[in-house]
């Protein structure tokens, strides 16, 4: 789903351990590293995207997170335009996300990345709060700037 300006709707999700850490995985088959996040189908809520999406990627159940916070509206950010497909109805320029806070409440070993058949990430680990900012691809980084900012607030 694009909406009119050419975004694709989509949730981050940034979860949280007991000391503040937040969970940062690797692409499959890739060097490079982000949050959980995905797109939201056309009857889901921002919820229900986010526990969807949760599930998919990293195994976590709604029962094994608490809601801490979520951005106020949505983030934008383009897509370089080596990642444009041109060859599609309409052309998707960027995502545009709301983001929330989570924390976990069950144990770590809960995390499971091969939960969907088709695993989006190979590795995880627990990394300082703001670390993300630093490493996340540039054309990502003013969203993630915003977006931990934002739910700063809610640790």
């Amino acid at each position: 789903m694009i909406d009119h300006e050419g975004y694709r709707p989509n949730v981050g999700i940034v979860l949280s351990n007991s000391v503040g850490e937040v969970l940062w995985a690797r692409r499959s088959g890739q060097q490079a590293w982000q949050f959980p996040q995905g797109g939201i189908k056309k009857d889901e809520t921002l919820e229900e995207a986010m526990f969807r999406e949760l599930g998919e990627e990293v195994g976590l159940q709604p029962s094994d997170v608490k809601i801490k916070g979520r951005t106020r509206s949505w983030l934008r950010y383009q897509l370089p335009g080596k990642y444009l497909n041109h060859h599609t109805r309409r052309v998707c320029i960027g995502q545009k996300q709301i983001w929330f806070l989570l924390a976990l409440i069950s144990s770590d070993s809960h995390v499971r990345l091969d939960a969907s058949g088709c695993p989006e990430f190979d590795r995880w680990r627990w990394v300082d709060y703001w670390f993300p900012i630093q490493e996340i691809v540039e054309f990502k980084r003013r969203v993630y700037e915003l977006a931990l900012g934002e739910l700063a607030e809610f640790r």
